[in-house]
């Protein structure tokens, strides 16, 4: 692996990290829906940053999703609670997102950044053992 793709993977890492924050932001704006979206795209970064280092990307969330699943998920490197945790993302967040009549409650959008911390979490650990050398904190 390349340099190039490790710093990328730590650049969408980060990334991911910020989306998190914000969205713990915009909840106590009670900006539920921004929040929702934030959460989604926290996760989104996150499995970004491990096709980082696999070397390939999508150009649709589709793909980013299935290659996740496929290559994560179903190889057991992660369990299935990850992969219900970014289906309910994206749903929700389309939802919001798109629905003129969606409303997003305190409730959910709080389920969601919980789920999305999570997620988090378990690939900056996965991370973490590829390089046990860089500090993420």
């Amino acid at each position: 692996m390349d340099d190039r793709s490790k710093d990328l993977c730590f650049y969408r890492l980060e990334k991911a990290r910020k989306c998190l924050k914000s969205a713990q932001i915009l909840v106590e704006a009670e900006d539920y829906s921004g929040a929702a979206n934030r959460s989604y795209y926290s996760i989104f970064h996150c499995i970004r940053s491990l096709l980082a280092l696999d070397g390939v990307d999508f150009s649709k969330h589709a793909g980013v999703m299935a290659y996740f699943q496929k290559n994560y998920v179903k190889q057991e490197i992660f369990e299935r609670e990850y992969s219900k945790i970014l289906t309910e993302a994206f749903e929700v967040r389309s939802e919001s997102d798109y629905d003129d009549y969606y409303i997003i409650s305190k409730e959910e959008v709080e389920t969601q950044i919980s789920n999305a911390k999570f997620f988090f979490d378990g690939i900056l650990k996965y991370i973490e053992t590829l390089f046990p050398e860089k500090s993420f904190s």
